[in-house]
């Protein structure tokens, strides 16, 4: 008779449970994998609750630093489309990758030294090289011998500009005006100002892409096509009487300016 003791089906099922039980048991590499947040939190007042608000906190404060950050509209120099009181998000990316400011573009600059000790918002008619001239038989601004139609975007009642100026816009500069002209200083009241009220590139801090208060007037500022039509510039050098702006000057009212929430101006 063969007596030796034959294993179970019971015990073959019971040896590899055991073996995978034993390889499931975590280490102390296993442990400590979450443990940097629940020690965080522990050493902040208020836990769990105070580190989320950090946090939050601290890509708020990158993303205003450099990607995007709200102005508030204090005058109505950029009528009918922005409001005394609107907020706009100012986009600090769009000219940080090589691409510049563009005709119709509306931008947030700067103008410490040329405007005043304040950051304005105004939008570009003419970019380095242009020659803008105001105004054509139908009282319209040329640039570079084309005449643009504003009409979509000025206040109701203004005219392209009550005095004529002729200026070839430098490399690397801007020329800026408000919707509303005759409520808004821009380049047209500095032309015979050291820089001929020309706004430097690199004092432009943004491009404003949306107005997101009051909700009721919430929406996205877009490039008109007015100025799609524009012949590129043939890229002389600014000189002479239009580069210095040896026109006429034109007086205008209070320039308005683009204050943050924040109270700061920069």
């Amino acid at each position: 008779m063969d007596t030796e003791a034959q294993p179970t089906e019971r015990d073959r099922s019971s040896r590899p449970a055991d073996s995978e039980n034993t390889s499931e048991s975590p280490g102390p590499e296993a442990r400590s994998r979450s443990a940097l947040v629940p020690r965080i939190a522990h050493w902040l007042p208020g836990g769990r609750i105070s580190l989320t608000l950090l946090l939050c906190l601290l890509f708020l404060l990158t993303l205003n630093t450099f990607v995007a950050r709200p102005f508030q509209i204090p005058s109505g120099s950029m009528k009918q489309g922005l409001r005394i009181g609107d907020r706009v998000l100012v986009n600090k990316l769009a000219y940080r990758f090589g691409a510049g400011p563009r005709r119709g573009d509306v931008v947030v600059f700067d103008g410490t030294g040329y405007f005043g000790e304040a950051d304005y918002i105004k939008r570009v008619v003419g970019v380095g090289g242009d020659h803008v001239v105001c105004c054509d038989k139908n009282g319209r601004i040329r640039v570079n011998g084309r005449s643009v139609d504003e009409s979509g975007f000025l206040f109701p009642g203004d005219s392209p500009s009550a005095v004529p100026f002729d200026v070839v816009v430098p490399q690397g500069r801007l020329f800026v005006l408000g919707d509303h002209r005759s409520a808004s200083s821009d380049s047209r009241d500095r032309l015979g100002s050291p820089g001929g009220g020309m706004v430097p590139e690199d004092d432009v801090i943004g491009r404003a892409d949306l107005v997101v208060w009051p909700l009721g007037h919430a929406a996205r500022l877009h490039r008109p096509d007015a100025y799609k039509r524009v012949p590129a510039s043939d890229g002389r050098p600014a000189r002479g009487p239009a580069a210095e702006g040896a026109r006429p000057r034109v007086s205008a009212p209070r320039a308005a300016t683009a204050h943050s929430p924040e109270g700061a101006h920069g």
